[in-house]
Parts: C-alpha cells; structure tokens; sequence
C-alpha cells in the first residue's frame, strides 16, 4: 500500500499544490465564519481524490487549460458540503481524526455552511459555460441526496438486502465519482465514446470505494481510520459485510448479531463477537471479493485509452481504493 500511495503522490503532488491554492482562493466567503466552519473540514487532511479525479480526466483527454484545476475543486466542495450535513444527520463525533465541524459550531451555523459549498460548485460549475457539465453537478447533488435520504430511512433494518445496499452507495458515493470524471471528460469536449468510458471507470472506483470504506468500520482502526472503528453500525447503518453474514448465519447467531446490530450502545467485546462472526461467515472476503471486482471493472474501462501517465496514475488510484487503512 505504501509503495502505491508513494507513487501516486509523486505523479499527482504538482496538482495537489495546485488544488490546495484553489481551494483557498475559490471558496470566497462574505463572512468570517463561514469561512472557518468550511475551512474546519477542508483543510483538515483529505486526499483530495475527486477533484484529482476530474482533473486527470481532463488531462487523459488532452485538455490543459489552466481553467481545468478551478473546475476540478467543484468536486471537493461537494464533497465537503455533504461531509458538513452527514455528520449533523448523523450525529457523528469524529471526522479525519479531529470533532466534527457541529461539535465546535451549532448545528444550523454547519448545514448553513454546507449550502454555502454546495452554491459554489454551481457557481464554478455555471462559469464553464458548459450546460452538460452543470447538468452533471445537478444530478449528482440530486442523488447524493436520496442515497443519504435512503439509507436514513432504512437504518437499523436487518431485512436490508444486498441490491438495496448498492443503490443505496450508487447514490451516495459512486454517483460522485463517476460524476468527478464524466464532468472531466465533457469539458475536455472528447467523443461521447471517451465520456463514457470514463464515467464508467468513475462509477466502479467509486462501487470499490465504498465497499472498502464499508469494510474498515470492521478491520480498520480508529488511529487510521480518523472516526471510532464501529461507527456506521452504531449510526444503523447495515453494510455489505453484515447483509452477507446475516443472510448466510443459522438462525441463532442471526438473532446473537441483530441484537448487536440493534443496540447501538454495544460494548467493545459484542463488536468483536460481531466481527469474528462475520468472518465465520464470509462477510469480510464476500466484501473484498465484491470491491475487487469493482476494481477490475474500473481498469477495463481505462483499456480504451492508449497507455499515459494520467492513465496509470488512473490505475494505481483504482488499486489503492481497495487497500487503503483510512
């Protein structure tokens, strides 16, 4: 993992010095404390991984107008805007290893600040000129809303089958992903061909993301992770690893890990009684397996482009989502 992170920084550290600057320069606020509230999450250690994303998108395509990493940061804000609502919805307590942006601010100052991000990336969006490309930002916001709408409305429910489960991260994460590069590719003005091509490269890297991310709540840990290990289960969130444990378990550990499951108070030793049972039952490969086939997906799609820098750096991203701690 090391090896792969290191190589990837390598080939992208020029343009994340480019996107920090933007970043900064873009966000604009009229006040203060908007200002600090999205400074709070923005700049508190992200990988930077969606506006990387659109940028090299662009680059894959042949387009290197110096426009190219404003545009790019749209995807971060979003990223940061719905970030900023989760947490609040969710009643999160740590995010990137420091207390969430509510635990300094009062709630309403956090989602207000969320709307002010999510106005810039239709601002920066609106300043491309580009109606298919703010039709891209629109849809996105449209269905990362739902996805978190619908995993609200199903959390704490045992019965969550696996199909359920993807659209549920389709909407909340891939779309995002896939949104990141198919905006690259549209304002690269490449062939419908190349646009799909990458939104579909965007789409499995985003599947293999959160699947990954799903399986750190269970093998990751809170040093590395930067929020509690356990902390989708205990905000009733029913995961891939769960869905195939339980649908493979005998009756009585079923009900041994609803209880869990449906306690969201549960002591450190019931986690790991839940998570030795969903290794006894395969919820922890059945995930993995799920994730790299994503993976393999995402390269395929990158096939149709004749072999580049941008294209390998492509890759190793699409490989280090499956390995990453954190």
């Amino acid at each position: 993992m090391q090896e792969l992170k290191s190589r990837i920084l390598a080939a992208v550290q020029d343009d994340l010095l480019l996107i920090e600057e933007a970043l900064k320069e873009n966000l604009a606020p009229r006040l203060d404390l908007v200002g600090e509230v999205a400074g709070h999450l923005l700049f508190s250690g992200g990988k930077r991984f969606r506006p990387l994303l659109a940028l090299l998108s662009t680059r894959l395509c042949n387009y290197s107008s110096p426009g190219a990493v404003r545009f790019s940061v749209i995807f971060e804000y979003l990223h940061a805007a719905t970030l900023l609502h989760d947490d609040v919805v969710d009643g999160a307590v740590l995010r990137r290893g420091r207390p969430v942006a509510h635990a300094v601010w009062e709630s309403p100052i956090v989602v207000l600040t969320g709307d002010f991000l999510l106005a810039r990336c239709l601002s920066l969006a609106a300043a491309t000129g580009n109606c298919d490309v703010i039709a891209t930002i629109a849809e996105i916001t449209e269905n990362m809303s739902q996805g978190e709408i619908d995993q609200l409305a199903r959390k704490g429910q045992i019965e969550l089958s696996e199909d359920e489960y993807y659209e549920v991260i389709r909407r909340k994460t891939a779309v995002l992903f896939q949104g990141a590069c198919r905006a690259g590719a549209i304002l690269s003005g490449t062939t419908p061909q190349r646009i799909r091509a990458l939104a579909d490269y965007g789409f499995h890297l985003g599947m293999a993301f959160q699947i990954a991310d799903d399986l750190l709540d269970y093998t990751g840990r809170t040093e590395a992770l930067g929020k509690r290990v356990g902390a989708d289960l205990r905000e009733g969130k029913l995961t891939l690893p769960v869905i195939h444990a339980l649908s493979r378990a005998s009756a009585a550990d079923r009900r041994r890990m609803g209880a869990i499951i449906e306690n969201q108070d549960f002591s450190t030793a019931q986690f790991k009684t839940l998570c030795d049972l969903l290794a006894t039952y395969g919820g922890l490969a059945y995930a993995k397996e799920k994730a790299t086939a994503h993976v393999a997906a995402a390269h395929g799609a990158l096939a149709q482009f004749s072999p580049s820098p941008f294209r390998a750096t492509l890759g190793d991203m699409v490989d280090y989502a499956l390995v990453r701690e954190h």
